[in-house]
């Protein structure tokens, strides 16, 4: 069988190892699944531990899911001691034991954005999970979001082996290939804290061989009230975008000329967004030298320096970069430069700068 490469590398910020030429695609879990030997004594005392821990936080009849379940001990533990709950396993293997039916399998990789919603869990439970990913972050980011998105406030409860030891004793074997992550005290505090401000719960189990967190979702972020906001833009944008190309549309039919003041920058990409093209609207000016005689990008009209409208006047000039606004304008009063009125970007619409209302005056 082949030999994959093992380039562990730590963050010297957090302190988190990870093996930077990892390639999920080369352990393919859903045909090779991850074995964990959970019979032995001293561990199966942890587990109830771990499952007592979990019991304390749930309410009668939770709603637990599990990502990565394996073949499911601790859902069937759970469903013993709270029967009127709803478990449901994740796993893409698929060899869990449903104890007759109490746990629901799901032979499919959990997808934050879809089964948050669909079971909305009192708790979700990750253990040995997040050191197989290529990006454990990204994926917990996901979750929290989702959770946010939907207002499922959730528990998350989480375990992953520690490797704290492993750089005071110099132990080597630690590091193999299906272990991409791997998580010092330090590195998954950070994890936790990069998805809430609180952490209720931080603990090291068997021997600390093993941490724990649990952390509630969808109460602290601020990830789907940005989310919102940019959809809200996207949306404005759309319509931004045909309401104006309507009204230079209009201006074109008009027969009044028409000169943009900027080329390049934040002129070009109102240039090209709004597609105020060549053969309509070539006039473009600036009033910097170092911009006169090239081209306008993507558009192609040539720029010209600003004096050329003292020849040449404009009946409208549109002012892209609105900020600037106020500096054009004076600029081309004490040039004297002649115009009917000036035009800016305001609320999805070109308004006037003199007749209208807009905070660049």
């Amino acid at each position: 069988m082949p030999r994959l490469p093992l380039s562990f590398v730590r963050c010297v910020d957090c302190g988190h190892v990870f093996n930077r030429e990892f390639d999920y695609r080369q352990v393919p879990y859903s045909d090779k699944p991850n074995l964990m030997f959970n019979r032995a004594a001293i561990w199966q005392g942890y587990l109830r531990e771990v499952r007592d821990t979990i019991i304390a936080q749930l309410p009668k009849d939770p709603v637990v899911v599990e990502i990565g379940c394996g073949e499911g001990h601790l859902l069937r533990d759970l469903a013993r001691a709270l029967p009127g709950g709803r478990y449901v396993g994740f796993d893409p293997h698929g060899t869990l034991d449903t104890a007759d039916g109490k746990v629901e399998v799901r032979r499919e990789l959990f997808e934050p954005a879809v089964h948050l919603a669909e079971y909305r869990p009192d708790l979700v439970v990750s253990r040995h999970v997040l050191e197989h990913m290529m990006n454990p972050l990204r994926f917990l980011q996901r979750l929290s979001f989702a959770a946010e998105w939907f207002s499922a406030r959730t528990l998350l409860f989480l375990e992953v082996p520690c490797i704290d030891r492993v750089f005071t004793s110099g132990r080597i074997a630690d590091f193999y290939y299906e272990h991409n992550s791997h998580f010092t005290t330090r590195s998954f505090t950070s994890l936790l804290r990069r998805l809430t401000p609180e952490i209720l719960l931080l603990e090291h189990g068997y021997n600390g061989e093993v941490i724990t967190g649990l952390v509630e979702l969808g109460t602290h972020s601020q990830a789907a009230t940005l989310g919102r906001e940019a959809l809200t833009f996207r949306d404005q944008a759309v319509t931004a975008r045909a309401r104006i190309r309507q009204q230079l549309a209009e201006i074109h039919a008009s027969g009044q000329t028409l000169a943009l003041w900027g080329g390049t920058g934040k002129g070009a990409a109102f240039i090209n967004y709004f597609g105020v093209d060549a053969q309509r609207f070539p006039l473009v000016v600036d009033s910097d030298p170092d911009k006169v005689g090239t081209y306008v990008p993507g558009a192609s009209q040539l720029i010209r320096f600003r004096d050329y409208l003292l020849e040449h006047p404009a009946d409208i000039i549109i002012i892209p970069t609105q900020w600037r606004a106020n500096d054009i304008v004076t600029e081309m009063q004490q040039t004297g430069i002649r115009f009917q009125t000036a035009l800016i970007e305001h609320h999805g619409r070109l308004v006037d700068y003199f007749a209208d209302e807009h905070p660049y005056r």
